[in-house]
């Protein structure tokens, strides 16, 4: 829940100085090894937008595919099952995670009143 709420608090502190937008929907990118559930969020956002300006607002989330950086051969690469997680470029075992790690508030779609 606390995820949630932290997407709302910054996407109504984007929108506070102007009063003639209403805001249709925000967008979460959400990786992939973030622990972070889909389904939770959108279970929660009715009561965490409920009396604010979101209230009513479609939030859409998107799962982040986790993409990592081969420390041996330098190349980025997606991890996965099918490749053993090791590396497409060199068999590789060692790597960095560099994308699908986190929760993103990706967008806000706003329409003029």
């Amino acid at each position: 829940m606390s995820y949630i709420t932290r997407m709302v608090e910054m996407a109504l502190d984007v929108v506070k100085e102007d009063a003639s937008v209403k805001i249709k929907s925000i967008v979460v990118q959400i990786g992939k090894t973030s622990g972070v559930m889909p389904y939770y969020m959108y279970k929660y956002y009715p009561d965490v937008v409920k009396g604010t300006r979101l209230e009513g607002a479609e939030l859409v989330c998107e799962e982040v595919p986790v993409k990592a950086l081969c420390e041996e051969c330098g190349k980025e690469y997606y991890p996965t099952s099918e490749n053993r997680y090791l590396c497409t470029h060199c068999g590789g075992r060692k790597a960095h995670i560099i994308e699908g790690k986190g929760v993103t508030l990706k967008n806000i779609i706003i329409e003029d009143i």
